[in-house]
């Protein structure tokens, strides 16, 4: 079964080509990129990312690191006891959302 799939898309290929399907397509000629950091990432889910990226698209986890990430250095930078209060709860927030999202990702593609 294995070997049939294989010729399958061996001859799928050797049309493309020979219909000049494959030419001109992007990044033809050029190295392939470097995808070292995806090592530790499943195949799938770094598919996934990297099509997400390649539309703009940004998963929700990702965004609400961002802006913990700035919320972490605003809060370093306050004095006032109520503000960084203030700011500590939001900090929490945060963290909180962000767990669940990457929660439900790693749920998602179990």
């Amino acid at each position: 079964m294995i070997r049939a799939f294989r010729n399958l898309i061996e001859r799928q290929l050797a049309k493309a080509q020979a219909e000049g399907q494959l030419q001109g397509l992007e990044g033809e000629g050029k190295p392939l990129p470097d995808r070292s950091g995806e090592a530790h990432l499943d195949a799938g889910l770094a598919a996934g990312l990297r099509i997400m990226a390649e539309a703009g698209v940004v998963p929700e986890e990702f965004r609400l690191q961002a802006e913990l990430d700035a919320a972490r250095k605003d809060y370093a930078a306050l004095t006032d006891p109520q503000a960084r209060r203030a700011a500590m709860a939001r900090i929490s927030d945060l963290e909180m959302r962000c767990n669940m999202a990457r929660d439900a990702r790693k749920s998602f593609f179990r």
